[in-house]
Parts: structure tokens; C-alpha cells; sequence
């Protein structure tokens, strides 16, 4: 088997990890994509999103109703 800095495919060797504190989670290495701005200000986006999510979450009740009168009548209620 090679040494480290032969088997180091990206050829960072030791100096960059060391640097790293010899932490090898890709994430170091590899980047993360830059997060683009939408131009709607967090406490307005988080209302949307929240109202957005409490419909849903009223929504999902109703169907458990429906999905609880379909077992029964299949006999399989509780």
C-alpha cells in the first residue's frame, strides 16, 4: 500500500488535513452550493410557511377521519 499522499486522490496530502484538523468529512473538501436570496424577509416567508403547513396539518385530520370510516367498514375499526 502507498503512502497517504499517494493514495489521496484529490492530492490534498497531509498539510491541508492537518490543517483540518485531520477532519475528513467531504464537506470540508467539497463545498457547499451558495443559497440564493428570494428577497421575502424571513418573518414573512415563515408565516406563509407556516400557515401554509397548519392547512396541510388540518387537512391530514380530515383524511384520518375518512381513512378510519374506510377501515371500519372494511372491519378492520378499532
Amino acid at each position: 500500500m502507498g503512502s497517504l499522499q499517494e493514495v489521496d486522490e484529490k492530492g490534498l496530502g497531509l498539510t491541508v488535513e492537518k490543517e483540518h484538523g485531520y477532519v475528513l468529512t467531504p464537506g470540508r473538501y467539497v463545498g457547499a452550493a451558495e443559497i440564493e436570496d428570494d428577497g421575502v424577509p424571513f418573518e414573512e416567508k415563515m408565516t406563509e410557511l407556516a400557515g401554509r403547513l397548519y392547512g396541510q396539518m388540518r387537512e391530514s385530520g380530515g383524511l384520518d377521519e375518512v381513512i378510519k370510516k374506510n377501515l371500519e367498514l372494511l372491519g378492520f375499526g378499532e
